[in-house]
């Protein structure tokens, strides 16, 4: 097996040690496996493609994690509850549907304070991030089995641009 040399700067020592530590000594298989995962990501950036990570289960207390690009998403409010819906294509050509709702009987509320609840604007009107109620996420072959899984307008516009790629390079 051939030989590398891999001159690592002083400032540096500390990091090769610490990944050194982490592998129980192997510091080639360390770096084998940051780079894997380096040229993957990366890659996978130059075709147009993210580190995507989601939360699912109730609350979005777990996180899983892929690289994809968005395809169309939407958001809907009514009396019930707030539902926020995407479609995400994965680097391996797989379709990933990710889906948050939550219902506005289950809005968590501090102490009954209504008055500090109506403070809080933006969770209530679902500006940023919601952290509340439930996240799930679906993996599938194709974008025909997404149907009847999400919202119709949201399947029309996803299929419109599902079979082209995620950047269109312009040569001008």
């Amino acid at each position: 097996m051939p030989n590398k040399t891999i001159y690592v700067a002083d400032d540096d020592m500390a990091l090769f040690q610490r990944a050194q530590e982490l592998v129980g000594g192997n510091l080639s298989g360390a770096v084998t496996t940051a780079l894997r995962r380096f040229i993957e990501l990366e890659e996978g950036r130059l075709e147009g493609y993210d580190e995507v990570v989601l939360r699912v289960g109730h609350n979005g207390v777990r996180q899983v994690r892929f690289s994809g690009a968005l395809l169309g998403e939407i958001r809907d409010m009514n009396d019930e509850r707030f539902e926020h819906v995407q479609v995400y294509r994965s680097r391996k050509g797989k379709f990933v549907m990710h889906a948050q709702y939550s219902n506005w009987d289950e809005y968590p509320q501090s102490n009954s304070n209504w008055l500090k609840d109506l403070t809080n604007w933006r969770r209530m009107l679902g500006v940023g991030d919601q952290d509340w109620g439930d996240f799930i996420y679906e993996v599938v072959d194709s974008l025909g089995e997404l149907k009847g899984k999400i919202p119709d307008k949201l399947y029309d516009r996803v299929a419109q641009i599902a079979d082209r790629p995620p950047v269109e390079e312009l040569d001008i």
